[in-house]
């Protein structure tokens, strides 16, 4: 896999990524990926390595110095449906580096994965994430009120969060599209 941008290269990993993985997945910024948190370079070395089955895991790197600065994932529900969501470094925060990887993965699965409809699902309360959907022309479907868990409250009981969802479909997509 490799698609490049005006500023960015989607690619496959490389092992000197460990670095600037671990630098922002060891402390997730969400709660639904505090699962993916890490705490070594070698626990972001093997997190590159394994990718369940039909998931799409690519690097986002700069152009300019080819540094990881987050990744794009996709996991391939059916013969057309993609579930799609993304992990990027907070010190790359508000330089639209995260709308240009998500367009260029979205324009992959609609052109060359042969999607017809991709969808993610954000926690309500993450308003980047809701921001990144709407820049991409995605449209929120609704919003599951407590509709799941991924840590505790400091009680030790579950924190239910209200997950929202996006999703765009190919035929939107290439109408919208502009960059």
């Amino acid at each position: 896999m490799y698609i490049e941008t005006e500023r960015i290269i989607i690619r496959n990993f490389k092992q000197k990524d460990a670095e600037g993985l671990l630098e922002y997945l060891s402390n997730p910024r969400v709660n639904c990926f505090a699962g993916d948190r890490l705490c070594s370079e070698e626990a972001a070395w093997a997190y590159m390595q394994y990718s369940p089955k039909d998931m799409l895991r690519y690097a986002v790197s700069l152009k300019k110095d080819d540094f990881i600065i987050g990744d794009v994932f996709a996991l391939r529900e059916n013969e057309d449906t993609y579930n799609v969501g993304w992990h990027f470094n907070k010190r790359f925060e508000g330089k639209g580096f995260a709308c240009e990887a998500a367009a260029g993965l979205l324009d992959y699965l609609f052109r060359e994965a042969g999607a017809r409809r991709i969808y993610g699902f954000v926690e309500d309360d993450n308003i980047h994430s809701k921001r990144l959907c709407e820049r991409l022309g995605m449209r929120r479907e609704g919003c599951f009120k407590e509709f799941v868990t991924f840590v505790n409250n400091p009680d030790g009981s579950p924190k239910y969060e209200d997950t929202c969802v996006y999703a765009i479909l190919e035929k939107e997509w290439n109408t919208i599209r502009q960059w």
